[in-house]
């Protein structure tokens, strides 16, 4: 399974590390991911999501409901 949000889609940002020397040699900065299980009242079920951070607070604002039910229109699967 990719490195990818199921939220927000955030994936892995890729470039260079510059040392002092100006050796460029190519590295990545992973998302900050967690495993996060939710009971979305809706669906009547507990879903595991694998979600950034700064998706998790989203669902802190927004609700678990609003969340799952933008994740859906878009074509996603919970």
């Amino acid at each position: 399974m990719s490195r990818t949000c199921q939220v927000t889609g955030a994936r892995p940002g890729f470039g260079n590390n510059r040392p002092w020397s100006k050796k460029a040699t190519r590295r990545r900065w992973e998302v900050n991911l967690q495993k996060k299980t939710y009971y979305v009242p809706s669906l009547g079920r507990k879903v595991t999501l694998r979600l950034s951070t700064n998706a998790i607070k989203r669902i802190d604002v927004r609700g678990i409901d609003a969340v799952v039910a933008e994740m859906l229109a878009r074509g996603g699967c919970v």
